[in-house]
């Protein structure tokens, strides 16, 4: 039997507080920072029924909630570990490494981009531009960004994560 797809009381207030900030027949505004939000709910991913419950709240078709879920690669359709490490893959950061550090990743974690470790706690993602050109190549786990990354500091920042076992948002 299947989790009832509902956010809790004090979420569905925070969502409604979001809709409220747009005019009546424009809550399709809204979308991206409700899905955010559902996101955080429902452990880290948007389920086609998490995305079909927001699509219901903003009273909207589901295809426009899926058409913006997808187009973001802040939005992860699929189970995430507990921590996401979204490597940028834009020029600079290709230039300065982006690669090599992809398949340090791969290599240290015995994954591929797209995939999470058997014990559920890294998954591996490459993004578009993250902001950070300077200090490339870099990633961002959670709110936090790591930079001028390399094999070394790649290692020390894994037994960090796991070492605090944390949920990606607070990587």
């Amino acid at each position: 039997m299947s989790k009832e797809i509902v956010f809790s009381s004090e979420t569905l207030e925070v969502v409604n507080k979001l809709i409220r900030r747009y005019p009546e027949g424009r809550h399709k505004s809204a979308l991206l920072p409700v899905l955010h939000v559902a996101q955080a709910e429902f452990d880290g991913w948007l389920s086609p029924e998490v995305m079909d419950y927001v699509a219901s709240i903003l009273n909207i078709k589901p295809i426009e909630v899926y058409e913006v879920a997808s187009f973001y690669s802040m939005f992860n359709l699929h189970p995430v570990g507990k921590c996401l490490l979204e490597v940028c893959q834009t020029g600079p950061c290709m230039l300065n490494g982006a690669d090599d550090l992809v398949a340090h990743f791969e290599k240290k974690l015995n994954i591929k981009v797209g995939e999470t470790t058997e014990d559920g706690m890294f998954t591996l993602k490459t993004v578009e531009c993250l902001g950070s050109c300077g200090t490339a190549p870099m990633l961002q786990c959670g709110a936090d960004y790591h930079e001028n990354l390399d094999a070394e500091k790649a290692d020390a920042l894994l037994e960090k994560l796991r070492t605090e076992n944390k949920r990606s948002r607070y990587c």
